[in-house]
């Protein structure tokens, strides 16, 4: 898919889940602890090349509770996001803006999904306009986040699953498709 690219609109913003959309996810009540098992979706690749070639920022929020349960450290999941943007920018000439992380674990925090800490942070932090950004998601908590912070949501494999998304793809690879629809339409972004 070949789309002219767009200088960044003023604060406007993708944030997407990290396990299940921008890797592949590694099962219920399993994580990703190490470079060699973060195995990035090409799917997510596609996606993000419509994001920025909108001219929207790419920014990920993720929970990363293994780093609470003691499973991987905060600096080794920092150093996986800095592999991950390296590979970005050197393989595919994409970047993020940032990538924030909860490493806490349920009732702790007030980041973790499904609050909406780190997309607000993250918005104040880079002057980010929340009401016109989306947030992308596998999971409800990450739709309840997107919503608490005033975004348009878009659950990814939600199945049959009840969802309160603006939007809904059955599969990552329906998502760049999706993207590109909503982000060009003055009536929806």
């Amino acid at each position: 898919m070949q789309v002219k690219f767009i200088p960044p609109k003023a604060g406007r913003c993708v944030f997407f889940d990290r396990d299940g959309i921008v890797n592949a996810s590694p099962g219920a009540d399993r994580y990703v602890t190490r470079w060699e098992d973060f195995h990035l979706l090409p799917e997510f690749v596609e996606a993000l090349r419509t994001v920025r070639a909108h001219g929207y920022q790419a920014v990920i929020v993720t929970n990363q509770r293994a780093v609470a349960r003691g499973l991987v450290s905060v600096a080794e999941v920092e150093a996986m996001h800095r592999y991950l943007r390296d590979l970005l920018l050197k393989s595919y000439s994409l970047d993020l803006l940032d990538v924030a992380c909860c490493p806490h674990d349920v009732g702790e925090c007030d980041c973790r999904k499904p609050s909406p800490g780190m997309l607000k942070a993250m918005a104040l932090k880079h002057g980010l306009d929340l009401a016109a950004s989306w947030m992308v998601g596998d999971a409800e908590t990450d739709i309840e986040a997107g919503q608490r912070a005033g975004c348009r949501t878009i659950r990814v494999n939600g199945g049959e699953a009840a969802s309160k998304a603006d939007w809904r793809v059955a599969a990552m690879k329906d998502l760049p498709d999706l993207l590109e629809q909503v982000l060009c339409s003055p009536d929806i972004s």
